[in-house]
């Protein structure tokens, strides 16, 4: 489902954005929602579901090891342990999870290591900048795709090519989820509905970060 303009005069985001849902609900397309959450105190590949988790503005899940305003995932931390931290929040499409089941390859909830796993949205195809409204009170703001490594194939062998892959174009399409960072804090569950507001004109596309 591609994401659709949300109009403000001014401010990309000055619109209401739970009016989407309706929007939504009346041409017959799944709302896009929140189908699990996770988070997890110790860096390791998956992370444990949890019935709900808190998002901290600024910092990222609370209690999660990849948490903080600077980079927390380790091989970030080795080449510049001062760099902002842009990947405070994972998200993964559950599509992407029904797609390696239809290919034999049976993937939980918070296996690849996601905090948030939705619904009904194309996560890839919004653009850098984009909100996610998560649920009544949090707010992200996507900023790149996530790039997974080998490790990915010491938790399934050959996951790495179905998850990444060159393009008819020779380009890279990375589809293991998108990065973001917490503009509004609150809570998050199974079953909170998201909504989109979209960044101003012109969009740029997301690239790894």
């Amino acid at each position: 489902m591609a994401p659709q303009q949300v109009e403000g005069e001014h401010d990309p985001y000055g619109a209401q954005p739970r009016e989407r849902r309706g929007d939504d609900a009346a041409a017959g397309r799944p709302v896009p929602s929140v189908v699990a959450v996770a988070a997890d105190g110790e860096h390791r590949f998956s992370k444990p579901v949890r019935a709900g988790v808190r998002l901290v503005e600024g910092v990222g899940v609370e209690g999660d090891a990849h948490a903080g305003t600077t980079v927390q995932h380790r091989s970030r931390v080795r080449a510049d342990p001062t760099a902002p931290n842009l990947r405070q929040v994972h998200l993964i499409a559950a599509e992407l999870l029904d797609e390696l089941r239809e290919e034999g390859v049976d993937v939980a909830p918070g296996a690849l290591g996601e905090n948030v796993l939705t619904r009904g949205l194309d996560l890839l195809g919004l653009p850098r900048g984009a909100r996610l409204h998560l649920g009544a009170v949090a707010v992200v703001e996507v900023t790149g795709l996530r790039n997974p490594c080998a490790q990915i194939d010491a938790f399934r062998p050959g996951l790495l090519r179905r998850v990444v892959h060159r393009g008819e174009d020779g380009a890279l399409v990375r589809r293991a989820g998108v990065m973001a960072v917490v503009v509004h804090g609150g809570p998050v569950a199974p079953g909170d509905a998201v909504a989109v507001h979209l960044p101003a004109l012109p969009h740029v596309a997301l690239d790894r970060v």
